[in-house]
């Protein structure tokens, strides 16, 4: 495997597929555990991705994470298009599904755990043996198929209910449920906090019957992929520490607009910038 396992205790475990994308500048590596992981190295967590995928590329940009690769013969790889912001999506391959078996020892203690599937790939069964930790997820990979030919479209939930009603925090895109009103306020009602990020404009927090708006401010947008991801770790890490919903998504909403200037996993925050964006939230 391209690294090694480090089997001491890791603070944020990332669970779900480091995939490989298909863009017009050529294959890169993509997946929301990929831009979590990284979010919360940046803020000084001791990271790790449980994961399946081929290490087709070499991930450079995940130098410092533990991983372990269960192994796959392809990775969980997409093409993806975007016009005026809306992406469009065509899965290739799919990797083998992930459970709590394959999570090593050292890493049962984590205390934030966020299941951040995109392929259908993540057993929510795991959330069963974490009842200490904060749990997160942001469920895209529950929320789509694909057709014959790949194309990825909305679906079903079928574990919602189960899901969400033992979550502390879940993290969608509006596009991932195909801006359904109805169905974020079923949602609502089953989490303790919901936020649906809706790009540009900002996100919503849902929590004990009340939304609150989380605006983004503008910047230059050079690549919008993994900026709801980056947005979820943020809130999740920056909520742990503080217990303020409103102020881990006020600062989740500038970390992920930040995060859209670069392309890719460049997109990440460094410590330096993190400085500068939690001083314009604490401002």
């Amino acid at each position: 495997m391209l690294h090694s396992v480090r089997m001491e205790p890791v603070d944020y475990l990332a669970i779900g597929h480091i995939t490989i994308d298909d863009t017009p500048d050529g294959p890169r590596i993509g997946g929301s555990a990929a831009y979590a992981a990284l979010t919360a190295r940046a803020f000084g967590l001791r990271a790790g991705i449980l994961t399946a995928w081929g290490e087709e590329l070499p991930a450079d940009e995940l130098e410092g994470i533990a991983i372990l690769n269960i192994g796959a013969e392809h990775s969980t790889r997409f093409e993806n298009s975007y016009i005026d912001g809306a992406r469009t999506q065509r899965i290739l391959h799919q990797a083998p599904e992930l459970d709590f078996h394959h999570i090593p020892e050292g890493w049962r203690n984590a205390s934030i755990v966020h299941l951040a599937p995109v392929a259908q790939e993540v057993s929510p069964r795991i959330l069963s043996y974490y009842p200490e930790a904060l749990r997160g997820a942001t469920p895209q990979g529950w929320l789509r198929e694909w057709d014959a030919d790949g194309r990825v479209q909305p679906a079903d939930w079928l574990e919602a209910e189960w899901v969400l009603s033992r979550l502390d925090a879940c993290i969608l895109g509006l596009e991932d449920i195909g801006g359904n009103q109805a169905r974020i306020d079923s949602m609502a009602a089953l989490c303790p906090l919901l936020l649906v990020t809706e790009g540009k404009t900002g996100a919503n927090l849902y929590t004990q019957g009340e939304v609150v708006h989380i605006p983004t401010p503008s910047v230059e947008e050079v690549d919008p992929t993994g900026a709801g991801d980056v947005f979820a770790a943020t809130f999740l890490l920056q909520f742990q520490r503080s217990g303020e919903p409103l102020q881990a998504a006020a600062l989740a909403a500038q970390v992920a607009a930040h995060s859209v200037t670069r392309p890719g996993l460049a997109g990440i925050p460094t410590r330096d910038e993190l400085f500068d964006l939690l001083a314009e939230v604490a401002a």
